[in-house]
C-alpha cells in the first residue's frame, strides 16, 4: 500500500475539486458556452493572481535547502511566467487587452484574500509551506483540464478549447507532477502535527479556488467601492 502524502491529500480534496466541475463557470468552459465577459473577468483576475503565484515559486527557490529543490521551483516559476501567463496574454489579445492592462488590474477581494493567505503561510514556514500553498492551484487546474478534455466537444474548435488543451497538456501535467513530487519529498519525516498543518493549507487553498470560481462567475470586485457604492444587495 502506497503511503505517499499526496494520495492522502487527494482523499481530502477530491470532493472539493469535483465540485469545481459542477460550477457553472467551469462547466461553461467545458461546454464552450461561457459568457465571454465572465471569462474576461477571470482572465484579468487570474493574471494578477499569477503574478503573486510566481512570487511564491521564487520564495520557494530562496527557501530551498538543496540545489535540486531550488531548480524545481525555478522550473515551476518558468512554467507560470512563460507558459501559463502566455495563454492569458493570447486570450487578452482577442479582447483587445494589452499586457500592461492585465498587469494593472486591481485584484478583487477574493483574489487579494487568496494570494495574501498563500504568501502569509509561505513566509511563516519553511519550503514545505510554500509547496503546500501552491499545490492546489497547479494540481487542480490539471485535474480540471484533464476532466474537461473528456467531455464531448470540449476540444472542438471553440473559444475555450485552447484553455482546456493547455491545462490538460503533457507540459502542464508535468508541472503539476513536479509539485506533487516536491510535496511528497517535503512530507518525509514530518510529524503528524506538521503533516496536519500542511494538509490544512492544501484544503484552505482548495476552498479559495472554489471562491475564485464564484468570484469570476459573478464578476465580483469589492463589496463596496471607494465612493461607498455597494456591488451587492
Amino acid at each position: 500500500m502506497s503511503n505517499l502524502f499526496t494520495e492522502h491529500l487527494w482523499t481530502r480534496v477530491e470532493p472539493i475539486w469535483k465540485s469545481y466541475l459542477e460550477h457553472p463557470f467551469v462547466k461553461g468552459i467545458g461546454e464552450g458556452t461561457l459568457n465571454q465577459e465572465k471569462f474576461k473577468h477571470w482572465l484579468k483576475q487570474d493574471y494578477v493572481y499569477l503574478i503573486d503565484y510566481s512570487r511564491l515559486f521564487a520564495l520557494g527557490s530562496a527557501k530551498a535547502e538543496d540545489l535540486e529543490t531550488m531548480t524545481v521551483f525555478a522550473k515551476l516559476l518558468h512554467g507560470v511566467l512563460d507558459m501559463e501567463m502566455d495563454l492569458h496574454r493570447n486570450y487578452a489579445a482577442d479582447f483587445g487587452i494589452t499586457a500592461e492592462e492585465l498587469e494593472t488590474t486591481e485584484p478583487s477581494a477574493i483574489t487579494t484574500a487568496y494570494t495574501s493567505y498563500m504568501l502569509n503561510v509561505s513566509q511563516r514556514g519553511g519550503v514545505e509551506n510554500v509547496i503546500a500553498a501552491v499545490l492546489a492551484c497547479e494540481w487542480s487546474y490539471n485535474f480540471i483540464g484533464k476532466s474537461l478534455a473528456e467531455w464531448p466537444g470540449a476540444l472542438d474548435d471553440n473559444f475555450y478549447s485552447s484553455w482546456v488543451n493547455m491545462y490538460a497538456s503533457d507540459e502542464f501535467t508535468e508541472l503539476a507532477e513536479k509539485c506533487k513530487r516536491l510535496m511528497n519529498q517535503q512530507a518525509k519525516g514530518k510529524s503528524e502535527r506538521e503533516l496536519k498543518r500542511l494538509e490544512e493549507i492544501v484544503i484552505r487553498t482548495s476552498q479559495f479556488e472554489y471562491m475564485f470560481w464564484n468570484m469570476v462567475e459573478k464578476k465580483e470586485q469589492w463589496p463596496v467601492n471607494v465612493r461607498g457604492e455597494k456591488q451587492f444587495g
